[in-house]
């Protein structure tokens, strides 16, 4: 019986050990959440395109996001623009697949493909300059990239009447980038 229980202390010890570890690795959740929260408190206050709502579901929604710094959130926030920039694309070249479609629509669609195109290529090269801290670079073409995403939504506007299939995923489009601007402009 004593190798049984000593055995058994052991492993308890272990899994002690283990979950210690596991916790310090990220200076506890509670600091990484507090600054995906803070983080998101003050870009809302300073942008009133964002929400804090908005905000704090997209950073949490990257697993990433709960042990890091402000930096990486900055990078995540990129990176979910950039995600959103081509799950966009895809969008946009399904509906380009129908049939009988008006003319005005169709263009205003290839439009935004277009933008949506260069925006992930600006996404790209905002990621480049964002990682060698040259944020006044980084910031210019996140800002294009904003630009792209009012640009598709207005031009559905210029015929009354039109609907836009991505005035969400616009809108999404538009906060995203929003908070890396702010996370950019923070860091500077």
């Amino acid at each position: 019986m004593a190798p049984s229980f000593h055995f058994s202390c052991l492993s308890f010890s272990l899994l002690i050990l283990i979950h210690v570890g596991a916790t310090s690795v990220c200076n506890s959740a509670n600091t990484t959440v507090n600054l995906v929260e803070e983080t998101c408190k003050k870009a809302a206050d300073e942008d009133p395109n964002l929400t804090y709502k908005f905000c704090v579901t997209s950073l949490q929604a990257v697993p990433k996001s709960n042990c890091t710094n402000l930096k990486e959130l900055g990078l995540i926030s990129m990176k979910l623009t950039k995600t959103n920039a081509t799950h966009t694309k895809s969008y946009i070249k399904k509906l380009l697949k129908q049939k009988n479609m008006d003319p005005f629509y169709k263009s205003c669609l290839k439009s935004c493909l277009e933008l949506y195109s260069n925006a992930v290529y600006s996404i790209k090269d905002a990621v480049k300059y964002y990682k060698g801290k040259h944020y006044l670079e980084a910031n210019i073409e996140m800002s294009a990239v904003m630009d792209a995403s009012t640009t598709c939504e207005d031009g559905f506007k210029e015929k009354e009447g039109v609907q836009s299939p991505l005035t969400k995923k616009d809108k999404d489009m538009f906060q995203l980038t929003a908070l890396a601007l702010s996370i950019i402009e923070m860091l500077h």
